[in-house]
């Protein structure tokens, strides 16, 4: 694991708590040093601030990205803002920790991201989408071991691509799973501890917000104009996927 933190005290904390929780912990005090090791050394997952003098924790997140790296990157940041934490999730991040936090709630996101390592990483864009299915309708959406189709999405699974009609959608580790989820239950509400135990692991409770920043840019990247809605809130309940 490799840790990015500047505040000395956060990060020899974060390092001796993680330490003794069983992880190989690698800190360091900035971005450029992150950048560093992760290209010397690649981590099976990066705990990353924000915030650090020079590179920033975002800036470290582009370039991976842009290198082709899938490595899972948890965020921590003491931005609360809602469009922070969608900045974190635009650079690429999987998910993210506001500060102060629990170190359970550390320990239970990396397990939750680390559960997903043994999944291939997304493919390269470009390709044409898959064949559609014949006929499967939204509350049966699985053509096969694969690939799986509903409410006009087509998600090819061992790939990790989704399209909506022909437009190929780029989604972080966390959007697929949750947008999955989602897909393989068309039309049933799912509540939102179901969606927490399934995609984090942990139910973060009804103060967290976690949940909605996800939908949110799920719905982002999903929505056209002129065309429905796919992803619904059932008040006082959870989501469901359907197309109106």
């Amino acid at each position: 694991m490799l840790l990015a933190e500047d505040d000395r005290a956060i990060r020899h904390a974060l390092e001796r708590a993680l330490t003794l929780e069983g992880y190989e912990v690698t800190a360091v005090a900035d971005g450029v040093e992150a950048l560093a090791q992760a290209h010397r050394t690649p981590p099976d997952v990066l705990v990353l601030d924000v915030m650090m003098p020079g590179i920033d924790g975002l800036q470290v997140c582009r370039v991976l990205r842009a290198e082709g790296d899938r490595t899972p990157i948890l965020m921590l940041t003491a931005l609360v803002e809602t469009a922070d934490r969608i900045a974190g999730l635009d650079a690429g991040a999987d998910d993210y920790v506001v500060k102060p936090f629990d170190v359970e709630e550390v320990f239970a996101r990396l397990r939750a991201l680390l559960r997903r390592t043994s999944v291939p990483a997304a493919v390269q864009a470009g390709g044409a989408a898959p064949a559609a299915g014949d006929g499967h309708g939204a509350r049966d959406p699985q053509t096969s071991d694969r690939l799986l189709e509903a409410a006009g999405l087509r998600m090819d699974i061992q790939a990790r691509r989704v399209w909506r009609g022909s437009r190929e959608l780029e989604l972080t580790r966390t959007e697929f799973e949750l947008l999955e989820l989602l897909v393989r239950n068309a039309g049933i509400v799912l509540d939102h501890s179901t969606i927490y135990d399934r995609i984090w692991g942990y139910d973060f409770g009804p103060g967290s917000k976690n949940l909605a920043v996800y939908v949110g840019y799920l719905r982002r990247k999903l929505d056209e104009p002129g065309a429905p809605q796919l992803i619904h809130t059932v008040r006082g309940v959870g989501y469901v996927l359907r197309e109106d």
